[in-house]
């Protein structure tokens, strides 16, 4: 499939008269518009396309459903505003997402790592939309009471995990698919319980925003198996993050790099 007969089929699944689509071949995005909104999106075909190489039809659900939810928020706030709306978590970012919005106006957002950052979203049910700074008059809150009440509401998300073992290592995987599994990386209680019952090196990785994997590593091999691992949900995620994982010790994330195996294992002493 190419970007052309990619865009074809989208049309097909998303059929409305109010959506006018413009396919730039040079950028190979399109662009969806809303007629009656007078808003839309930008959509990046590549990703869509290496997507459905590895999962075919399921790639193109995933992103009409995205597409549907996204303009059923945008219709929403054009009807009633965000005064009933007040539910905010925060979710994680790679460090070159965009800084601003489509229309120009600077995202809520905190440096995390090297590799993320912190976002800010207004959660709308079955979708979510990132704050902005001309939503803070709407929303009656400051942008600090936002970033404390994301905080406090990460905190309460459930961290029920799935658990796996390969060659000795262990791997936790949280994944409720509620759009905040890799915000669970700010709760920083749940980061330290998991540290008390880690024999190896604790690691955390957040390949995209629907799973954090936290790993017992206990010799090389399991370094392998995780950058592997998370290379996988990284490119198949829906909202990509990094595929960079990171070592987790006394409170502070440091990123894995292959040449880091030396240093890690002269921390050794630290875990005996």
């Amino acid at each position: 499939m190419n970007s052309a007969q990619l865009v074809e089929i989208l049309k097909e699944h998303l059929p409305s008269e109010y959506f006018k689509w413009r396919f730039d071949r040079k950028t190979d995005k399109v662009r969806l518009e809303h007629s009656v909104l007078k808003k839309g999106m930008d959509i990046s075909l590549p990703e869509i396309l290496v997507k459905y190489e590895q999962k075919k039809e399921a790639a193109i659900k995933e992103i009409v459903y995205t597409i549907g939810e996204t303009f059923k928020a945008m219709e929403k706030e054009q009807s009633i505003g965000f005064s009933d709306s007040t539910i905010i978590y925060p979710v994680i970012r790679s460090s070159s997402f965009p800084k601003e919005s489509a229309v120009g106006h600077r995202f809520l957002m905190k440096d995390h790592t090297a590799e993320t950052c912190i976002y800010y979203a207004l959660d709308l049910g079955t979708t979510y939309r990132l704050i902005d700074e001309s939503m803070l008059e709407s929303l009656g809150m400051s942008e600090t009471e936002i970033t404390e009440s994301a905080l406090f509401r990460v905190r309460a998300l459930p961290t029920a995990m799935k658990k796996d073992e390969v060659s000795g290592n262990i791997y936790y995987f949280v994944n409720n698919n509620d759009g905040y599994d890799a915000s669970r990386i700010l709760n920083s209680t749940f980061l330290k319980e998991m540290e008390a019952k880690i024999e190896g090196h604790m690691t955390v990785s957040v390949p995209h925003q629907d799973v954090l994997i936290i790993g017992d590593i206990r010799n090389d091999t399991g370094y392998d198996v995780l950058a592997q691992m998370a290379m996988h949900f990284f490119t198949t995620g829906t909202v990509p993050v990094t595929s960079l994982s990171f070592i987790y010790e006394d409170g502070k994330l440091e990123p894995i790099f292959i040449m880091a195996k030396n240093r890690l294992a002269r921390r050794e002493g630290k875990k005996k």
